[in-house]
């Protein structure tokens, strides 16, 4: 493959080597290659027919203050600790470094080679969800387990915020401080009447109470695709995300104490947590 040169060169590697094998005066190659003496004499002087890397000498930050390297080591630091994504990251730093941007934490960590995360598992490629205003919320059960035994957990989270509430439908209309347009849940029979049902004599004349609370409130209540639980992944994936912080990580001896650090992982997640959705901004 042929060497590739930026629009305004004059010289290629053939060139370069010629002059630093030849004996002639500098003005002689000067005119035989049409390049300036001076081009001819820096050539003979390198040991090398490659062109010398250009920018600064040593790679620093000019966001970063004087304190730089104690500030850069703090970050590299606070990222390979936390393995937070780059916003979740630029969020946390900048209460310490309020200069802090996203460019210039993005180029740190680049610096350092550990601007992408580890792959634990196989990338999938994943569509984005249709943006919806806020008040879209997902609803459905997560089953905890502690020393005393097995209990059910209702998670619903809002599509657009992120926020969790973990009661239901009548504590979470009090709870959250702007109205509910929307609800998805899947088709359990705490949600609906089962499938197989719905054209029957009970669902003609029987609504069911999470339909009445709806329809009371005016929500609109949405059911996923039967047998197609992916349909809601942003409560799945919020199952998971309250299952790893509390009961996959920590032992529980009785409810309190699950309910008691719950209701203190759920503060911190809905009221300090800064959301790419909201564009860095908290609830």
């Amino acid at each position: 493959m042929g060497q590739v040169l930026h629009g305004c060169a004059t010289t290629t590697e053939a060139v370069c080597r010629a002059i630093q094998h030849s004996q002639e005066s500098l003005m002689v190659l000067a005119t035989r290659y049409g390049i300036n003496p001076k081009t001819v004499a820096k050539w003979r002087k390198r040991a090398h027919v490659t062109d010398a890397r250009m920018g600064p000498k040593e790679v620093r930050s000019t966001v970063l203050s004087a304190e730089e390297e104690e500030e850069e080591a703090a970050v590299v630091a606070f990222h390979r600790h936390t393995l937070l994504p780059l916003d979740d990251c630029l969020y946390a730093l900048q209460a310490s470094i309020p200069h802090l941007t996203r460019s210039s934490l993005h180029r740190c960590l680049q610096r350092h080679g550990i601007s992408r995360l580890p792959q634990f598992e196989e990338s999938k490629t994943r569509s984005k969800f249709k943006q919806y205003p806020i008040g879209y919320f997902h609803i459905d059960i997560a089953e905890m387990r502690t020393e005393e035994g097995k209990l059910y957990l209702f998670v619903a989270i809002d599509r657009t915020s992120k926020r969790v509430a973990v009661a239901f439908l009548r504590s979470l209309i009090k709870a959250v401080p702007y109205k509910i347009h929307t609800i998805l849940t899947n088709n359990g029979v705490q949600f609906c009447h089962p499938p197989r049902y719905r054209n029957g004599p009970t669902a003609r004349f029987v609504t069911h109470m999470f339909d009445l609370c709806c329809r009371e409130h005016g929500i609109e209540h949405r059911t996923t695709k039967v047998n197609h639980p992916w349909t809601n992944g942003q409560v799945e994936r919020m199952n998971r995300t309250i299952k790893e912080a509390t009961v996959k990580r920590y032992h529980y001896s009785s409810y309190d104490e699950l309910k008691a650090h719950m209701q203190t992982f759920l503060m911190a997640y809905n009221f300090a947590r800064r959301l790419k959705t909201l564009k860095g901004l908290t609830l």
